[in-house]
């Protein structure tokens, strides 16, 4: 157990941002022991916000906004690192995803970290697993979300096959019933389209196989509850109570006409697109039953974190498979990093850094920032920075990726073609600030040597750094003075003037050929 655990118990809180409804989760850290102390879900149907253009429409963001209001009188005063946020599909697909990001970072008081695909559905599985009571099954699980369905194959704790799908149940109902009406020839139409979106992984699954499959969140929890409330199916969904569901709405032919026992009015809306995936499920995967889990989104993020608090975070797993993949040095990884962190306290109290994000970052790029010298030398940093920000990295949302990528490819070379632009603008001020710092890491281990670097002190103030050397040291390293020199108008694009102290005189190739063996520097 980590020793920032009080004995007495520490809170964390999870929350799920997902296209559908917004979740949040409260537990109780104590005696090595998490107890869930209080959960608050509510319906947003944010994936129904989306516009022609796919921006979210003033009306979404208002629902949204007030819901995370509430959310936030929760969490808002929670240190930030007991406190996971997540968000799904319809932020991945936003175009104004950013403008909507940073209100609600505003309403929770903290970031929110919008996950990939296949991050949500790792997170789903985790929050499965940690929940049930038998571990030994090899287990086939489904999540219909309300813009995307996750599948994965995974035994005990370990993944096998995980893949995020294109369609949810507020996306189908939209598409297929936008309308309110239930007919035959509109539950086909949307099968035939959930076939096609599970077409490629179905064999894949198959020959991998099975002994339980299992169901979560939202959408197959409304089901069970309407197929035992209706008498249709126990307390497991079976094939034949889905399809007579789908009778039933069929029949009403409108969803407002639509008349069952256990039908609330938060899942109406959503229920046809729900049962058109899931009836299509049953017979892709060939099952007759499915049984509801407890654990979802929601829950696996909380354990991740839990996870990350006593420093089995999953992240850092990631960054030693991709060294091992892409055979990084090691050696220079452990120069650069010890750099890299030994800069970082001595600025983050005046450029306000948050230390341990900040580190995190400056030693995942300092593992990460020659993985593209496995493909070729010429333009690594490129080539390093685009395998981070499109890999499936477990444990990083895309923002990570993002920021990641920037300081691995602000390292070297120029510095004009960096966006921070579309970043939050916490986030920009961090990332520039880091590609700064990392960036001379880099620069000052450039000879791969093992002798020990000089104690450098720098001391940030605003946007300016001055780099401070021991007397002399410099002028014994004319490659490394040089490098530093050149390094002020290319750090200056990126907002920080940066200024050197130590050495008196330049050396000679740093001076006009005129002026050249008039003085020469101290030795």
């Amino acid at each position: 157990m980590n020793n920032d655990v009080a004995p007495g118990g520490e809170l964390v809180a999870a929350l799920d941002l997902g296209s559908n409804s917004f979740h949040m989760i409260v537990g109780r850290l104590s005696g090595g022991q998490l107890h869930i102390v209080d959960k608050m879900r509510e319906p947003v149907r944010l994936g129904a916000g989306l516009d022609h253009r796919r921006n979210l429409t003033p009306e979404a963001q208002r629902r949204a906004l007030e819901v995370l209001g509430r959310m936030g009188q929760r969490v808002r005063d929670m240190p930030p690192n007991r406190v996971r946020i997540v968000g799904t599909n319809t932020l991945r697909q936003a175009r104004n995803a950013p403008e909507f990001l940073e209100r609600a970072h505003q309403a929770l008081g903290h970031p929110i970290e919008v996950i990939a695909g296949r991050e949500e559905a790792r997170l789903i599985y985790l929050g499965v697993s940690q929940t049930m009571t038998s571990q030994a099954e090899r287990r086939l699980v489904v999540d219909i979300g309300g813009g995307s369905t996750e599948c994965i194959i995974g035994e005990k704790a370990e993944i096998l096959e995980a893949d995020s799908l294109f369609m949810g149940c507020v996306s189908w109902t939209m598409r297929f019933f936008g309308d309110g009406e239930l007919s035959e020839s509109r539950f086909v139409e949307a099968e035939i389209a959930a076939k096609l979106e599970l077409e490629p992984i179905i064999r894949r699954y198959r020959s991998l196989g099975w002994e339980v499959a299992l169901g979560c969140s939202g959408t197959v929890h409304a089901i069970k509850r309407l197929v035992r409330a209706n008498g249709w199916s126990t307390d497991r969904i079976s094939h034949k109570g889905v399809r007579r569901l789908r009778k039933a709405l069929i029949s009403a032919g409108q969803l407002s006409r639509v008349e069952l026992l256990g039908l609330t009015e938060d899942r109406r809306p959503v229920l046809p697109g729900g049962v058109a995936i899931l009836g299509t499920i049953f017979e892709a995967f060939q099952l007759e039953e499915l049984s509801p889990a407890p654990g979802a989104l929601r829950e696996g993020a909380l354990y991740d974190l839990v996870g990350r608090i006593r420093h089995e975070d999953v992240r850092d797993r990631t960054i030693r498979w991709l060294c091992r993949h892409y055979g990084v040095e090691m050696a220079q990884v452990a120069r650069v990093e010890r750099t890299a962190l030994r800069f970082l306290p001595q600025v983050a109290e005046a450029w306000a850094l948050p230390r341990e994000n900040a580190a995190h970052f400056l030693s995942w790029a300092a593992h990460l920032h020659e993985i593209g010298l496995s493909l070729s030398h010429t333009g690594y940093h490129k080539h390093s920075a685009y395998l981070v920000a499109n890999a499936d990295m477990a444990g990083f949302s895309k923002n990570d990726q993002v920021l990641l990528a920037l300081l691995i490819r602000g390292h070297r070379r120029k510095l004009r073609d960096l966006h921070f632009e579309g970043l939050e603008p916490d986030l920009e001020r961090l990332a520039r600030r880091l590609t700064v710092l990392f960036r001379l890491a880099v620069l000052l281990n450039r000879g791969r040597s093992d002798d020990a670097l000089p104690p450098v002190l720098l001391e940030a103030k605003r946007s300016k750094l001055t780099l401070q050397f021991p007397r002399g040291w410099l002028e014994l390293h004319p490659m490394t003075w040089a490098d530093l020199e050149e390094q002020r108008s290319e750090i200056r694009r990126i907002g920080v003037r940066l200024s050197l102290e130590g050495p008196r005189h330049a050396p000679p190739f740093l001076l006009p050929r005129s002026k050249r063996g008039r003085r020469r520097p101290d030795r």
